[in-house]
């Protein structure tokens, strides 16, 4: 028996900020998009970003934060350092990990903030800044394992990057044609 691995864009992904559990608070302004997790801020009450982040780290505990900035034209990408298109891009806000949080999660549990739990830290924000910005983008995929009848033997979805799924669904494909070959 043969088998057709099809590698498929999800077209309901999960919005990760909402459905998974993430280390770091993403706090975003935009007029109009929805983005980042819900807060109660106003950024109105502030004169500038410089304002905001001291905001951040003296309420919030911020023990890292970073910058996040999105460019808007004919779709929209997120990242944490600056695009260089100055007119359809800037700053809209910041992704931050509370010391609490750093200090129970970051591996060994550190009494204080050493060097390596802070990178940690930053490495843990930049992964969730990429998978949100994976979602806002459309790279999130799943892939669908045929028989030579083009009917569905397995499937799996919500994979964040096209090659990290079609790794894994050849994966899957390889155990299922192992278990057909053991049978």
């Amino acid at each position: 028996m043969t088998f057709t691995l099809r590698i498929v864009q999800d077209d309901e992904p999960l919005n990760p900020r909402l459905e998974y559990d993430n280390l770091g608070r993403m706090i975003c302004f935009h007029k109009r998009y929805n983005l980042g997790d819900e807060h109660n801020i106003d950024f109105s009450d502030f004169n500038g970003w410089d304002e905001l982040k001291a905001h951040l780290i003296k309420q919030h505990d911020a023990a890292i934060i970073l910058p996040l900035f999105l460019y808007d034209h004919s779709g929209i990408t997120l990242q944490t350092t600056p695009f260089s298109c100055p007119w359809d891009s800037g700053q809209i806000g910041f992704i931050y990990m509370a010391r609490t949080i750093l200090l129970n999660a970051a591996p060994g549990q550190p009494k204080i903030l050493t060097k390596a739990a802070k990178a940690w830290a930053a490495q843990c924000l930049l992964t969730e800044v990429q998978s949100y910005d994976q979602y806002l983008t459309g790279d999130v995929w799943g892939y669908v394992i045929e028989d030579s009848e083009s009917n569905e033997i397995e499937s799996c979805w919500g994979f964040y990057g096209e090659s990290y799924c079609k790794s894994e669904g050849e994966d899957a494909l390889a155990r299922l044609m192992t278990r057909k070959e053991a049978a």
